[in-house]
């Protein structure tokens, strides 16, 4: 082996395990989606808590059989509320608003069951001001979010809190557009990088941009220009697509179910993985990704769906999301394309990182197209 290759051979290795097995143990990162509905000095709240983080938490299945039933659930919600009334705070002038859980259902995501509870916050004085402190699964998470809408008249904020960023102070006055802008800049750039289906997506196309077909066999490409040339039009047709169904879907003009979203983004991975493999369409790689691109658009529409559009900036926060999606998305071409074309001579770069990588990815995405398409926890089952 030549040495002066290790360290660069290594790179790349951890950074496709990384994209691959971490979004093993969930296809989707921990979020919780928290809406509060300011009137005067009453706050209205809706926290939605996937079930999964609350059986990590407190425990929810009693019986230990790995499924979750509504007896179950009723007898935790006590413990529910307590767990999460503990781990929120909000706060107006210094002084703490009374927080008091109102009631629980169920609902379901796109990434499983969450249960929904209902509480209301009774503060000193009519806000001006809202300070929230979220702590929820900081001690056993610490990759969750929460998800924070702030309603108040006809204006939205919307932020995202964290172990990284536990409290936030919401200005209740209407905001100025440039704002909401960097705001929704920041959402879509986050979501890229915990949309593990979209970044597994991207690298299918991006793993083979750095070789040729000759016959049966890929080579390394001989000079960069071509590879950047493929790059640049994959990334470009992508970008295109699901640019235009993230913007119709936002706008209402065209919407679809999210688990025929989600399961066809998963379908759209194993395909662009195995494509690598068994090459079906080659040099054209571009028209793949604009293809499967209007699917993946549906598929960010539905995380700015759960954030929603501010009123009187709607056009000026879809950008902004746009842009931040693109920005996320140039981030993981700049840090692996590089990387990828200087291993491109590598014997072992078509066998290992094309083909391995490539039959690995699509080997998660039809566990995750199985989950998806029959709502069957099938990792979980595996484990």
């Amino acid at each position: 082996m030549n040495t002066r290759r290790f360290p660069a051979w290594r790179t790349l290795i951890l950074l496709l395990l990384c994209c691959i097995c971490q979004p093993a143990c969930a296809h989707k990162p921990s979020d919780s989606y928290l809406l509060l509905r300011v009137d005067g000095s009453h706050v209205a709240g809706q926290w939605d808590i996937a079930l999964r983080d609350l059986d990590d938490a407190i425990g929810l299945d009693g019986d230990g059989d790995g499924q979750l039933t509504w007896d179950e659930l009723r007898v935790r919600h006590g413990a529910i509320a307590a767990y999460a009334m503990a781990r929120l705070q909000l706060s107006a002038a210094g002084q703490p608003c009374r927080l008091a859980p109102q009631g629980q259902q169920v609902d379901r995501h796109t990434d499983g069951a969450y249960t929904v509870l209902r509480f209301t916050a009774t503060c000193a004085a009519p806000l001006q001001a809202l300070h929230i402190g979220y702590r929820a699964f900081a001690d056993i998470d610490a990759q969750h979010k929460g998800l924070l809408r702030v309603e108040y008249g006809d204006t939205v904020r919307t932020a995202i809190l964290g172990a990284d960023q536990p409290e936030q102070t919401i200005e209740l006055v209407h905001p100025h557009p440039w704002r909401e802008f960097q705001t929704y800049l920041t959402h879509g750039a986050w979501h890229i990088w915990i949309g593990y289906d979209h970044i597994l997506f991207l690298l299918s196309l991006l793993l083979p941009a750095v070789l040729v077909r000759s016959g049966q066999r890929w080579q390394a490409t001989p000079a960069l220009r071509p590879a950047l040339a493929d790059v640049v039009k994959t990334v470009t047709a992508f970008t295109a697509a699901h640019s235009i169904t993230l913007s119709a879907a936002a706008m209402g003009a065209a919407t679809l179910p999210s688990r025929w979203v989600e399961s066809a983004i998963a379908a759209s991975v194993i395909a662009a993985a195995l494509n690598n493999v068994v090459p079906l369409v080659q040099g054209r790689r571009w028209l793949l990704a604009c293809g499967f691109g209007l699917l993946h658009g549906f598929g960010f529409a539905g995380v700015l769906a759960d954030l929603g559009l501010p009123a009187g900036a709607r056009a000026l926060a879809l950008a902004g999301f746009n842009l931040g999606v693109e920005i996320g998305q140039l981030a993981i071409v700049a840090l692996f394309v590089p990387l990828a074309y200087y291993l491109r001579a590598s014997p072992w770069y078509p066998r290992l990182a094309l083909h391995g990588g490539s039959l690995a990815i699509a080997l998660l995405a039809a566990v995750w197209l199985t989950e998806r398409a029959f709502d069957i926890p099938l990792f979980k089952a595996l484990l």
